[in-house]
């Protein structure tokens, strides 16, 4: 059961329904649930069944979980897809007729999706994502050899879109099939943006089995095969797979290397605003982000480095939650290692604050959960509550 109580619920969907400006009948409407039902939800008066806030999330256009803290819809809806998904992608090389959608249609789904990995919102994404990764393949064994680079651009996005919700809920398999095709995409699009991004996002492959100093090894070498940072967009491309490459030598407890690569990140970062680049985002405040995360890396001797970092600097609302999340759940585990309880334990609600899901399914999260319920007496209920919710006990 989620702690939040029903009045919290109802101000939640209240505040989106109005920033949406719908009112109340046209949501109760959309979201086929009664008008009563949605007044007395948004009074606090009544606690919307699962279906009920599923069927309000999808009208509001968010994932459930950022309306009641705790919500297990998405979880069920991500693990229902994985199977489509493999299923989609098992002939991608086959051609299988044309994509239900117009480029430009697609080209909007695409971009979507990214958005919605952005957020987190992974419960959304697992709706949209099986049509939008099936018309991108479609479209790519389809177009005109004018559009071919354009069409394989998108696959390769849609695949990473797709690969986030494999990765993010344990589909390790699924994950190395849906990299493989971006890894096809990209060469197909004769990017080396794409190429770059592809090579940044094959490093979860390392991660998965732990084979940090070959994942180094290839992360170096797409760093030499990526375009000169003779724009912002190469700038960022570069930066990223050393912001990377910083992490994964941070877990081979290679210190030289993790240094060098950041300091070579921070140097392009000056030269890029922050923002999103080709969905990855790069810019001073994300080395600044990979700074926690080499350290917590690195291990419990490191921790000075993290608690540094967050006393000068906290990730900017306007960051992607994805890796807001992320930084305070690094955060939290620097703390506990620190001895700093209850600031590991603001730093895990914030993290849930910002992005739910992604925080729910992080087993570092679920880690420094079970150790605050095991040592922290200050707030023992709430702490308990959310080790719960994360799966810690």
């Amino acid at each position: 059961m989620s702690a939040d109580s029903p009045r919290e619920v109802g101000e939640r969907i209240a505040a989106r329904r109005r920033a949406r400006r719908l009112t109340q009948t046209q949501l109760a409407s959309s979201s086929d649930v009664s008008y009563a039902m949605v007044r007395a939800i948004e009074r606090g008066a009544r606690r919307p069944s699962d279906d009920v806030l599923e069927a309000i999330a999808g009208s509001l256009g968010v994932d459930a979980s950022q309306l009641r803290t705790g919500h297990i819809g998405t979880k069920r809806r991500v693990h229902r897809t994985l199977p489509e998904l493999s299923a989609t992608i098992t002939g991608y090389d086959i051609p299988q007729g044309r994509p239900g959608r117009t480029p430009d249609e697609l080209a909007a789904a695409v971009a979507s999706a990214v958005q919605y990995r952005l957020s987190a919102q992974y419960g959304q994404l697992a709706v949209e994502i099986p049509s939008v990764l099936a018309d991108t393949i479609r479209y790519v064994h389809t177009a005109s050899a004018a559009e071919h680079p354009a069409a394989a651009r998108m696959l390769a996005s849609a695949a990473r879109s797709a690969d986030a919700i494999a990765f993010k809920f344990s589909a390790r398999d699924l994950s190395a099939r849906l990299i493989d095709l971006m890894r096809w995409a990209a060469d197909r699009s004769a990017d080396p943006l794409v190429q770059a991004v592809t090579a940044y996002v094959r490093t979860e492959t390392f991660f998965s089995a732990r084979a940090h100093a070959v994942g180094l090894a290839a992360l170096e070498q797409a760093v030499d095969a990526a375009p000169d940072p003779a724009d912002r967009w190469a700038a960022a491309a570069r930066g990223a797979l050393h912001m990377r490459a910083a992490v994964i030598a941070g877990r081979d407890g290679n210190l030289g290397a993790a240094d060098v690569h950041l300091a070579h990140a921070r140097q392009l970062a000056r030269s890029v605003r922050e923002g999103t680049y080709l969905g990855t985002a790069f810019g001073p405040d994300s080395v600044r982000a990979h700074e926690i995360a080499v350290a917590v890396s690195l291990g419990p001797e490191h921790v000075d480095r993290a608690l540094a970092v967050a006393t000068s600097w906290k990730p900017p609302a306007a960051m992607p939650a994805e890796r807001r999340s992320g930084v305070y759940v690094e955060l939290a585990r620097a703390q506990i290692w620190a001895g700093l309880h209850r600031d590991a334990w603001e730093s895990l609600r914030v993290a849930r604050t910002a992005a739910p899901q992604h925080t729910r399914e992080h087993p570092w999260a679920r880690e420094v959960a079970a150790d605050l319920r095991r040592h922290h007496r200050a707030d023992a209920e709430a702490v308990t509550r959310f080790a719960e919710w994360v799966g810690a006990v």
